[in-house]
């Protein structure tokens, strides 16, 4: 049986439905999130264009050794910003981390591999800004693709940088016939450049998937782990079983904890992941 298409009517809607009532809800996440004991460093510049620009948040007391988390917004590669995110940084640099959320250009003015270039330059300018840190790059579902192309794949020039990878409902294997419109990710392309499951997987892994996702199937992540524990790289693969596509990422947010309204294993997946490095081969569902 194939896995089901990422299209329009599936990828996208989620996309919109984060610019629409989810902005609504990252506004309101963002206007509940406390900011205590951490800086933010808004538009700073990785790169010449409009889009190439990142936030960077530092806590009070930042030690030298902690690491530096990236995090690369989803949105269907055409929606989505670095300012709807406070409520994701926020935490992590509570936690300890220096975290940087850069933008990148988004369809129609770019298309594959564009905006896995953009992510890949990000990497590379904030790994010559701090190269004592170790670099975690993480994303959610359309960031989560870019991410993991620049992480396995050592053609993007940035692999070398990234310490470790956290995947939050990506959609890790896919062609131009999967996405619609198939502008997004033109053929020719797409078969120039290889998919994050058929590169090579070096980091250690952190994959967190909902079982209740309809947007990104969770067999995107069940088969990138599988390729990994193949490859011998330490990889932590978590599913949830009432979790959908945005659920994994709100239950970072400081007030869905609070509330009760998000799994707090999440939360502890990554910060275990950020301050331990991965030397295990595990999956859990």
């Amino acid at each position: 049986m194939n896995p089901p298409r990422i299209s329009r009517r599936t990828l996208f809607p989620a996309a919109a439905a984060l610019s629409l009532t989810g902005c609504k809800a990252t506004d309101l996440a963002n206007a509940l999130t406390p900011a205590g004991g951490v800086t933010r460093e808004s538009t700073s510049a990785y790169g010449p264009l409009p889009r190439h620009r990142m936030d960077l948040y530092r806590p009070a007391a930042l030690s030298e050794t902690a690491p530096l988390v990236v995090f690369v917004h989803g949105g269907g590669w055409r929606s989505g910003s670095r300012a709807q995110y406070p409520f994701i940084a926020l935490p992590l640099a509570q936690l300890g981390c220096m975290v940087a959320v850069p933008d990148y250009r988004l369809w129609p003015e770019a298309r594959f591999p564009e905006f896995v270039e953009d992510t890949a330059l990000a990497v590379r300018v904030l790994a010559a800004r701090e190269p004592t840190r170790r670099l975690i790059l993480m994303g959610h579902s359309a960031g989560a693709f870019n991410a993991a192309c620049v992480a396995l794949d050592a053609s993007w020039g940035a692999q070398a940088a990234v310490g470790g990878f956290i995947g939050l409902a990506g959609p890790y294997d896919f062609g131009a016939s999967e996405v619609d419109p198939p502008a997004i990710f033109p053929a020719p392309r797409v078969r120039a450049a290889p998919s994050p499951l058929r590169a090579g997987v070096t980091p250690p892994l952190l994959l967190l998937h909902g079982e209740a996702d309809t947007i990104v199937g969770p067999y995107h992540s069940r088969i990138l782990a599988a390729r990994a524990m193949e490859a011998g790289v330490p990889v932590r693969h978590v599913t949830y079983p009432r979790m959908g596509h945005l659920g994994v990422i709100a239950a970072l947010a400081s007030p869905a904890r609070w509330l009760g309204l998000a799994d707090a294993g999440v939360r502890d997946e990554v910060a275990t992941f950020l301050f331990t490095p991965a030397q295990r081969t595990e999956a859990r569902g």
